[in-house]
């Protein structure tokens, strides 16, 4: 099976992304002491990123505990988002999204209630936007984690691990 070039692959990620109705935010600055993202060999680390809109602001329905404030439906955005954000920075690093071979890992962060246990349906939309972004190249190991808080107040944080091309 040969692959596509990178150019047209580039186009075919963010043309799938149009269709779904998003539209890659501006890469979030850092907000310490780190970088947004690292190549190392043939793998992209891209640091946690939190659900900025377009506007690059935290939607209101984003801040806050899921399960004490922030309902399930609205944590599942967040995910998406996060993971929106995941690709806005690898586009600002690599240039064009047709360099991405495969996302490796997703990493999740959770901000919840001490009681909620449905992190991993929260993950889901990350982990659903990256597939549906990239194809079978989406598909990708993660963690997921419930945490006491995040930056901002934020109700999720996404980090990810892309394998590219040189």
């Amino acid at each position: 099976m040969t692959e596509a070039p990178m150019e047209t692959r580039g186009s075919e990620i963010e043309r799938r992304l149009k269709e779904l109705g998003h539209v890659l935010p501006q890469p979030a600055a850092p907000i310490a002491n780190y970088v947004p993202a690292v190549a190392s060999g043939a793998l992209l680390f891209i640091s946690g990123q939190l659900p900025f809109g377009v506007d690059g602001k935290l939607a209101s329905a984003h801040v806050g505990k899921i399960g004490a404030g922030v309902s399930e439906a609205d944590a599942v955005r967040a995910a998406a988002l996060s993971a929106l954000n995941c690709l806005a920075q690898a586009q600002a690093a690599l240039g064009d999204l047709g360099r991405i071979r495969r996302c490796v890992r997703l990493g999740g962060f959770i901000n919840s209630a001490g009681d909620f246990v449905g992190l991993a349906g929260v993950m889901n939309g990350a982990s659903d936007l990256m597939a549906t972004a990239l194809g079978p190249a989406g598909v990708h190991a993660r963690s997921t984690v419930g945490v006491a808080q995040l930056p901002f107040g934020a109700c999720v944080e996404v980090e990810a691990i892309f394998e590219i091309a040189p």
